[in-house]
């Protein structure tokens, strides 16, 4: 019995000891991990150094015209028409990528600006924090896959990677939040109303008289693609332009179930562009679309 309790005795004392070199080569690898980092973060030259979450403005142009947003109330507007419909992902990401960045080299004791086209840079980038302050940054000739940079009112030159440039690299129509569209076919679409000049025509999906009629609309309706924008924010005295306005426009009600409910699509048809489209409007929302003529005639059974 005392050889057995001897035997317990040992493989405890093993136990722990492994147990104490388990952990002690754990901590000892976190704290050279942290070290590591501590050294890597010490030699990392940061150009910019302000947390996305304090940038309450951007302004630059990177080919793609000027641009310029602003932040309220932690949501990002584009300044010149707050109506635009901004998505929001874009001016968080550039914030992002305006506010911390690195260079790959500092440069010192370097050449004139104009040697880095910096005297007259190929993009200028400027943004504002919460407390005011106002960095602009230059970025001037290209070199391999990086620019050269500098921050305005510094003589130091760096050298920072193209991915700034790419994460602005955005026309104002990249950005905009387009509405979404429904899913509508023969086989969800319960009923359609038409409303133009005072008059009413109605396609309903129980009368059989009328199936190739619904087939017709419904085919109509379900090749709508919300994707080219003639107004991103039209003004209600400007709906008479494109043929919107409450005395012109065409109405189309379209009643279709999804996920077993009904639900109602309200779609406002105007006047022709000239390029084989018509302007169109969902219901509730501000921006006139492009529809092609043969499919907005498809949704009227013309």
């Amino acid at each position: 019995m005392r050889k057995k309790n001897k035997g317990v005795l040992i493989l405890i004392i093993v136990l722990v000891l492994l147990l104490a070199v388990y952990f002690g080569l754990r901590s000892w690898n976190v704290s050279q991990e942290e070290k590591e980092e501590a050294e890597q973060e010490a030699a990392t030259v940061h150009v910019t150094d302000t947390a996305a979450e304090d940038i309450v403005s951007l302004k630059f142009n990177v080919g793609n015209g000027d641009l310029e947003f602003s932040k309220e109330d932690d949501k990002w507007y584009y300044t010149p028409d707050k109506d635009f419909p901004l998505q929001q992902s874009y001016p968080e990401d550039m914030a992002e990528a305006v506010g911390s960045i690195t260079a790959d080299r500092e440069l010192t004791d370097g050449d004139a600006l104009d040697a880095y086209g910096l005297d007259d840079p190929a993009y200028t980038v400027e943004y504002t924090d919460a407390e005011g302050n106002v960095t602009e940054l230059l970025f001037g000739d290209m070199t391999g896959d990086d620019y050269y940079a500098m921050i305005s009112g510094s003589d130091t030159v760096y050298t920072v990677g193209g991915s700034v440039i790419e994460a602005l690299n955005y026309s104002l129509e990249d950005m905009a939040q387009l509405d979404d569209y429904p899913s509508i076919g023969s086989g969800n679409l319960v009923k359609e109303v038409i409303t133009q000049n005072g008059e009413t025509t109605t396609y309903n999906s129980e009368d059989e008289d009328q199936a190739e009629d619904i087939a017709a609309v419904a085919g109509g309706l379900g090749a709508v693609t919300l994707s080219e924008a003639a107004d991103y924010s039209v003004e209600d005295e400007d709906l008479d332009m494109y043929g919107l306005d409450e005395a012109s426009r065409i109405t189309v009600e379209g009643t279709y179930t999804q996920d077993d409910e009904e639900q109602l699509l309200t779609l406002y048809i105007g006047n022709e562009d000239g390029n084989g489209n018509r302007y169109v409007m969902l219901n509730d929302s501000r921006i006139v679309y492009l529809i092609s003529d043969e499919i907005c005639d498809n949704i009227l059974n013309n």
